[in-house]
């Protein structure tokens, strides 16, 4: 597979989770990475991003709490979740950026956040 995300899980509001992609060499080599994520009946929407030198951004709404890094000799991206809020509840993916590069994005990881 292209991409392989891992991590997620079922979590107490509060709680932490750090998910994990392992992208082929053609995706990731060079690229900027980002993780997203989608709720049923809703457009998969932008998390993350992180480029090829480590510089990132947030979606608004999970500044301060998730950070993503990337790992170029495993051709990983992480994203640490803390302080976990029910409306993180999603399917997460990772892929490239540049729509052009993107694998397919496979069944991702889900996360639930629930008391």
């Amino acid at each position: 597979a292209q991409l392989v995300t891992s991590g997620g899980g079922l979590v107490q509001p509060g709680g932490s989770l750090r998910l994990s992609c392992l992208a082929s060499e053609s995706i990731y080599s060079g690229n900027s990475m980002g993780w997203y994520r989608q709720v049923p009946g809703k457009v998969r929407e932008w998390v993350a991003t992180i480029t090829n030198d480590g510089r990132t951004n947030y979606k608004e709404s999970v500044k301060g709490r998730f950070t993503i890094s990337r790992d170029d000799a495993k051709n990983a991206v992480y994203l640490q979740m803390n302080n976990l809020k029910p409306e993180d509840t999603a399917v997460y993916y990772c892929n490239a950026i540049r729509i052009p590069l993107r694998g397919s994005w496979g069944p991702g990881t889900q996360v639930i956040v629930s008391s």
